[in-house]
């Protein structure tokens, strides 16, 4: 398998951008069709575990708006051949100065890059994050 094709991780990146970019904004169908739309996607967040795409649903339809906008730091993006990728990042929220993490796993499927696992939660150390 090869590691980190150059062009796959541009599209991870790109995805994971989009994603972002969503995220910020408080894009829900944006958001929505960036996770894998099946029963077997889990999201655990800060404060809930969402199994499948519905739960999911539900809370990116019920959360606050507020405090969304972050800055990112040390977020990298690990292909694994062409169909498979990790990426992680470290944030902190602009209005709180609160820190966090954050990972996913993106899968190419017939529909494109999708989220199929996302991990989301703070953390209490100094900014800016660095990559060990």
């Amino acid at each position: 398998m090869e590691l980190n094709i150059p062009d796959i991780v541009a599209e991870v990146r790109e995805a994971f951008m989009r994603y972002e970019q969503a995220l910020v904004t408080n894009d829900v169908a944006t958001l929505d069709a960036c996770f894998w739309t099946s029963p077997h996607t889990i999201r655990y967040g800060l404060g809930e575990n969402l199994y499948g795409i519905e739960a999911i649903r539900g809370f990116r339809n019920g959360r606050s708006n507020l405090d969304l906008t972050r800055e990112l730091g040390a977020t990298i993006i690990t292909t694994f051949g062409r169909d498979a990728a990790t990426a992680s990042t470290l944030y902190r929220r602009n209005s709180s100065g609160k820190t966090g993490r954050q990972m996913q796993t993106w899968m190419r499927l017939d529909e494109g890059w999708r989220v199929v696992a996302a991990h989301v939660s703070f953390l209490d150390f100094d900014w800016p994050p660095h990559a060990q």
